[in-house]
């Protein structure tokens, strides 16, 4: 196998785990958005999807990532403002999708 294909970082194979509030808690879509994030940060979106319940890109989400946009931009956090550009492109398009 390719050595491009190796990744000798990988953990012990376990998935992460993702420590959220009680779903009916308001502070449990800021939670789901944080853990969507670090989840494609570790190279693991499908787990936090699991957990949240949420997929990538989730318009509902769209208000909260812009506020973790905005957080990383102030933070100067280059890799997090990358992934919530990146969750903003793809919840734009399946917004725009929805309305046809």
């Amino acid at each position: 196998m390719s050595r491009a294909f190796v990744n000798e970082d990988a953990g012990t194979g376990e998935a992460p785990r993702y420590t959220l509030p009680p779903r009916e808690d308001p502070a449990f879509d800021l939670a789901a958005a944080r853990a969507l994030l670090h989840g494609a940060d570790v190279g693991d979106t499908a787990s936090a999807e699991s957990a949240t319940s949420y997929y990538w890109g989730e318009p509902k989400l769209r208000p909260l990532v812009e506020r973790i946009l905005d957080e990383a931009r102030e933070d100067q956090n280059e890799r997090l403002e990358q992934l919530a550009e990146r969750f903003l492109r793809v919840s734009e398009r399946q917004s725009q999708a929805r309305h046809f």
